[in-house]
């Protein structure tokens, strides 16, 4: 067990807390791909669901919170670019629902 925690740099109690965190959020933004994939099949076609964009936007937030803590450039750097773009595609998908007409 102390090599598994030695390999993780898990030294304290708020480091083990903090794997979890990093974890669970990796977990959630890979949901995105599975939502896309399942979406995909249903429709029978390439889809992209919002529900795609909230689980990159709220996994790239945690991995990128989990990164600042870690002290993970490759992570920070990676998930705070991407965090505009999810970002962005959610205004552009609620911005476009704005404007339609109601049925």
């Amino acid at each position: 067990m102390d090599a598994v925690l030695e390999y993780l740099k898990i030294e304290s109690r708020a480091d083990l807390i903090w794997v979890c965190i990093g974890l669970g959020a990796q977990m959630m933004f890979s949901m995105r791909f599975i939502i896309q994939w399942l979406s995909s099949e249903k429709q029978g076609k390439s889809v992209v669901p919002v529900a795609f964009w909230w689980f990159s936007l709220t996994g790239g937030l945690l991995l990128l919170v989990y990164g600042i803590y870690r002290g993970e450039i490759v992570i920070i750097l990676g998930q705070s670019t991407g965090i505009f773009i999810y970002a962005r595609n959610l205004w552009l998908i609620y911005a476009e629902k704005k404007r339609a007409p109601d049925p």
